[in-house]
């Protein structure tokens, strides 16, 4: 419902929500103008941003975003330009001040989540990350993971020092693993921080350009983060949410994962779960409580299923 949206809009951005959604169809319409597109209805999952089918002037098919500018956003569009269409949606234009962005569309589009066995789903998302990270810019805006896990000292913070509703030990434990994966993290890369089933999709109606054909399974909506590759497989572990903890042995699945990242990227097994997976868990569960106060449980549940492997 776009009346969902436009709520999450003013609540994670306020007044300044307020005027964007204000704005929202002239700016629609400044980017069809710049663009030559013919703007359709918007999908019906919006999330943090407008996204809408278009066409462009020669009747090619694509995707327009549009967000409130911000520096997640403006990460996105730089981290989509480095990526140049190698395992994601490749960026056809943007334009920062608006922010908007031009994107290729993927057709037929379903998810990852299409994909009941899970095996094989984690084999593909294997695929997708390597054709997808790239080395890490000496001079860049994106964030690190350092800078996401300060989100544990603002749960310190906001708990005056304890940890709230969050389970002491399992918070304890991320904070401990963080702290000793920042010391020994390897070499750094532009990866997508935020690589889970719903945001890959199929793309079997393919067709070749300039760079040849494209893969039947790409990206998209990277947050663009600097870190080690390892920390890419701790999104996926924890994901998804909450259907994982449906799954008749969760922690079963995890440990054939955590196997299957072992074998096919060559990571180090302990690295992979019992670090950089719990305690993404754990920052997860925080973010969740962060932004809107609700919906962590999933994310500590699976921490806890970490804890036990």
């Amino acid at each position: 419902m776009f009346e969902d949206f436009e709520q999450r809009m003013v609540e994670i951005y306020g007044e300044r929500g307020r005027e964007w959604l204000t704005r929202l169809p002239e700016t629609l319409s400044l980017c069809a103008r710049r663009w030559s597109l013919t703007v359709m209805p918007h999908f019906e999952d919006l999330s943090y941003n407008y996204v809408a089918p278009v066409l462009q002037e020669d009747g090619t098919p694509a995707v327009l975003k549009v967000g409130v500018p911000n520096p997640e956003l403006t990460s996105e569009i730089e981290s989509l330009k480095i990526f140049d269409g190698d395992g994601i949606a490749r960026l056809l234009d943007s334009d920062d001040d608006l922010g908007a962005m031009l994107i290729e569309r993927l057709t037929p589009g379903d998810t990852l989540l299409s994909v009941e066995d899970d095996e094989e789903a984690t084999s593909i998302a294997v695929g997708v990350m390597r054709n997808l990270w790239k080395p890490a810019p000496e001079v860049h805006p994106f964030p690190t993971a350092e800078r996401w896990f300060l989100g544990l000292e603002r749960l310190r913070k906001t708990f005056d020092g304890g940890t709230g509703p969050f389970d002491r030990a399992l918070v304890e434990r991320a904070e401990s693993m963080y702290s000793e994966l920042l010391i020994s993290m390897g070499e750094r890369a532009l990866i997508h921080g935020d690589l889970h089933h719903e945001n890959i999709l199929s793309n079997e109606g393919r067709s070749g350009d300039q760079n040849g054909a494209r893969e039947p399974w790409l990206a998209i909506d990277p947050k663009g983060l600097v870190a080690e590759r390892e920390y890419e497989v701790g999104v996926w572990l924890y994901n998804p949410l909450p259907q994982l903890l449906e799954y008749p042995d969760p922690k079963a699945v995890t440990a054939r994962r955590v196997a299957q990242f072992t074998e096919e990227l060559g990571f180090d097994r302990q690295r992979v779960v019992a670090s950089w997976g719990l305690s993404q868990a754990v920052l997860s569960a925080w973010w969740s409580y962060e932004g809107e106060g609700h919906g962590w449980e999933p994310a500590m549940a699976v921490a806890e299923t970490y804890a036990g492997l």
